[in-house]
């Protein structure tokens, strides 16, 4: 089960996401990355890789420091390889925040297939659907929100999540707004995505909680631990973090230890792989706390996530980023294809993630593929 062959697609997404006061002076094109391990016995795992900004960072990991580690390696290694990851991480390379954790998502990928298993199963199944949200991108004003809420409602979603687009004065009157137009029973959140002082923090929790919201996500950078444990001692609504957390399981460990936040953010793309969401899974259940995961933009890795949040018992929602057939790039599948009536998003049924990749798709908007084979030696 050794990987003899791994290859990469660096791609572009049709559009940007962003509007540009967040893209900043530096453009933002949504590229992605895509990769593929090929075994010894002819197995493929799979995995799609963030390039948002510049595809050449992406690409350049993947083919100076993450071909060399796995090349030769077997797939049932994925704890060791994680590992020696994270000490070449220490020792120079510096990965950004969203590798290597997609290339451990491609062994579990192959390692679940060979065994011819769901990868929930393959992991250690404990539900085999969960239920969805709707989450915003940044939209021009309050009505945009509005008809974007009460249109998912129309389609049967129970929760959607806000994304204001700040300051925080606005970000109340979307607040009100959304609330009111969907009524008492519709669950909803808020991400304002760390724009807030502390004294705008607690007001816009404090409103949050007469509106009955259900949590306020990352007001703050998530590295401003005394701020949030001053928020999360100051008001009732759970306070969210840790999703842009570095270092893993362990930066996620500092949170939970000065109290910061009341439940704590993964996922797949961004927190060391399968392997590294599932330590922050049981870090958060062994203190009693909820580990809710993050989507990751990218249809294979979300997919990844659903599997892993089926795998464990404290994930409550599954988050999908809308409009939903931006996000889907490279599968085939449609994660709406995966959702009942109710909105409930069931995991694939076929052997390790049990999706396709468009390779058509993949093809036709690549920039740079690389092909790397192990030594006979290796």
């Amino acid at each position: 089960m050794r990987i003899e062959t791994f290859e990469t697609w660096i791609c572009k997404r049709p559009k940007g996401l962003f509007d540009e006061d967040r893209q900043g002076a530096a453009p933002m094109p949504w590229s992605y990355g895509v990769g593929k391990i090929i075994t010894s016995d002819g197995i493929e795992g799979i995995a799609t890789f963030w390039a948002a900004r510049s595809g050449a960072v992406t690409d350049a990991y993947l083919s100076d420091v993450i071909a060399p580690v796995i090349l030769g390696r077997s797939i049932h290694d994925r704890e060791k390889i994680w590992h020696d990851f994270w000490n070449i991480d220490r020792h120079g390379a510096f990965f950004p925040v969203f590798l290597p954790g997609p290339i451990d998502v491609a062994l579990w990928d192959a390692a679940a297939r060979t065994a011819e298993l769901p990868l929930h199963q393959y992991i250690g199944s404990y539900r085999t659907s969960m239920p969805v949200y709707a989450s915003s991108l940044w939209l021009p004003g309050v009505d945009d929100y509005v008809r974007e809420a009460l249109a998912y409602k129309a389609r049967g979603f129970k929760a959607y999540k806000v994304h204001p687009c700040g300051p925080s004065g606005m970000d109340m009157e979307i607040h009100a707004a959304v609330r009111a137009a969907v009524g008492p029973d519709m669950i909803l959140m808020s991400d304002p995505v760390s724009e807030y002082t502390l004294h705008e923090a607690i007001k816009v929790a404090r409103h949050m909680e007469s509106l009955d919201y259900y949590w306020l996500e990352e007001p703050f950078r998530d590295y401003e631990l005394d701020k949030y444990a001053k928020l999360s001692a100051a008001v009732d609504i759970p306070i969210v973090g840790t999703e842009t957390t570095r270092g893993g399981p362990w930066g996620v460990a500092q949170a939970i230890r000065d109290n910061a936040v009341d439940m704590v953010r993964a996922d797949v793309s961004w927190k060391g792989g399968i392997t590294g969401t599932l330590k922050v899974c049981h870090l958060a259940e062994a203190h009693g706390m909820n580990c809710e995961l993050h989507t990751t933009t990218m249809g294979p890795m979300d997919v990844a996530n659903l599997h892993v949040a089926c795998a464990v018992r404290n994930s409550e929602y599954f988050e999908l980023f809308v409009p939903e057939d931006t996000f889907q790039v490279p599968m085939k599948q449609s994660l709406r294809d995966l959702m009942d009536a109710d909105c409930n998003i069931h995991v694939p049924t076929g052997p390790g993630l049990g999706i396709d990749v468009d390779w058509d798709l993949v093809d036709d908007n690549c920039v740079s593929h690389h092909r790397f084979t192990a030594r006979p030696d290796a």
